[in-house]
């Protein structure tokens, strides 16, 4: 029968009362769990007096108190019988006598007013929710416009035209609920939505070291501004270089712009609003760019799901629906791809997906291996040459250097192991299948 003991999810009654409603109430409120009735603390077996009845009962109190219909079994115990209550998680808030309760450890305790406003409104989007003290001259006809503009060219939405009433089209998009203005039309076409949400702002730094700021921006206004502008003060943080192709001026930035835009995006359509007292932030360094938003993935979601498709329940589900109108993003759940194929089109590293802080960050890294930095390095043209190939292919093998390089054997061998040394390549395999890659 295994262990009896009590956890954060079993849970031990000798009878049926008000302490055994708590624990089914938090057990629903946080995990889920196993509730037994006729079982001392330590899991002795008491047993309880059982039939039909009783157990209607008891079935009846859950429903009646709770709300929720966990399943209850008869069980036998050393010629005994003990009630097993199994409890699901709940999707909604569960309360007892005007209480909620959630399991903390292997105990059962009320929840302190802070958990229980982010519990409450765990079924609730931030987005959705009214501002009753908004107006529409809060609003920014300018932004609608140019929304309605791209919307008709990514042809997502073309009933309306760019002179249609705006009260018509935020009540179609669900911006407004009979007359009534909600965050997400606040945020997305305000003229100033600072004055509601103050810390729904961005915030660009470029630092030397972790410490020394070289350069800050702090943006604001409506959403569609943070991007265009946020995009824009990236760009001047960052380096460029050109290359002529096919008599054209080409830019190659240090970062594939498609990945900042999407990254940039995800972090403001994506974080959670109702933390009202941090801004949505990107940090530059010299290796790498680092994306924050406050509030971590979506449940049930893992660091390792967002790199294959996925599909999620977006935290603003409005501002998300809008911004895909738009055309700034596309299905939910393939930016995260995107964002990995433009890296490895430009010979990048994978971008690195973290959950700290209370948040989620994207970070970039510099492709440190250009040619010019390993020319600085000390590096020959054959080895350039090999480090490019990896770049493109993966990985390297002696003879593919001997090829490219027209080079015998030996001398492939002397310089790859000088690669190996200078730790810019890493031998893997052994014999014939000995290959060299990126550290």
């Amino acid at each position: 029968m295994g262990n009896m003991m009590e956890t954060q999810d079993i849970e031990n009654k000798e009878k049926f009362g008000d302490g055994a409603l708590r624990t089914i109430c938090a057990f629903a409120n946080t995990k889920g769990g196993i509730l037994y009735i006729g079982l001392s603390d330590e899991g002795k077996v008491k047993g309880i007096n059982l039939n039909n009845e009783i157990l209607k009962n008891i079935s009846d109190k859950i429903v009646s108190s709770l709300g929720i219909h966990p399943e209850i079994e008869v069980e036998k115990r050393k010629k005994k019988e003990i009630l097993k209550i199994s409890v699901k998680p709940s999707a909604v808030p569960i309360s007892f006598n005007g209480k909620y309760y959630q399991r903390v450890g292997n105990t059962t305790r009320e929840m302190n007013p802070e958990r229980l406003k982010e519990f409450l409104l765990k079924g609730t989007n931030w987005d959705g929710l009214i501002n009753k003290e908004a107006s529409f001259d809060d609003i920014d006809g300018e932004t609608i416009r140019l929304f309605i503009r791209k919307a008709r060219s990514t042809g997502r939405l073309t009933i309306f035209e760019e002179n249609t009433d705006i009260k018509t089209i935020f009540e179609h998009l669900k911006l407004s609920v009979r007359g009534k203005l909600t965050n997400a039309a606040i945020i997305l076409f305000g003229k100033d939505p600072q004055k509601y949400f103050i810390n729904a702002v961005l915030r660009i730094v470029r630092l030397k070291n972790q410490t020394t700021i070289i350069g800050d921006r702090l943006i604001t206004g409506n959403l569609f501004n943070q991007v265009v502008q946020g995009e824009e003060a990236i760009k001047n943080f960052i380096n460029v270089r050109y290359e002529i192709k096919k008599l054209e001026r080409e830019e190659i930035w240090e970062y594939p712009l498609p990945a900042i835009r999407e990254a940039l995006i995800n972090s403001l359509i994506h974080r959670d609003y109702f933390k009202y007292n941090v801004q949505t932030q990107v940090k530059i360094f010299d290796d790498y760019i680092w994306f924050y938003n406050i509030g971590g993935l979506p449940e049930g979601i893992t660091l390792e799901d967002l790199k294959k498709p996925h599909s999620s329940v977006p935290r603003n589900p409005l501002i998300v629906h809008i911004f895909y109108l738009a055309g700034l993003i596309e299905e939910v759940g393939s930016g995260i791809g995107r964002i990995m194929d433009s890296l490895k089109s430009q010979g990048l590293s994978e971008p690195e997906f973290k959950e700290e802080m209370g948040g989620f960050s994207v970070r970039f890294y510099k492709d440190i291996y250009t040619e010019e930095n390993l020319r600085k390095m000390g590096l020959n043209e054959r080895q350039i040459m090999a480090v490019m190939y990896v770049k493109e292919k993966g990985k390297i093998t002696n003879r593919e250097y001997q090829e490219i390089n027209a080079v015998s054997n030996k001398t492939a061998y002397i310089e790859l192991s000088d690669l190996v040394k200078r730790e810019i390549l890493v031998n893997i395999g052994s014999g014939k299948t000995l290959a060299y890659v990126l550290r």
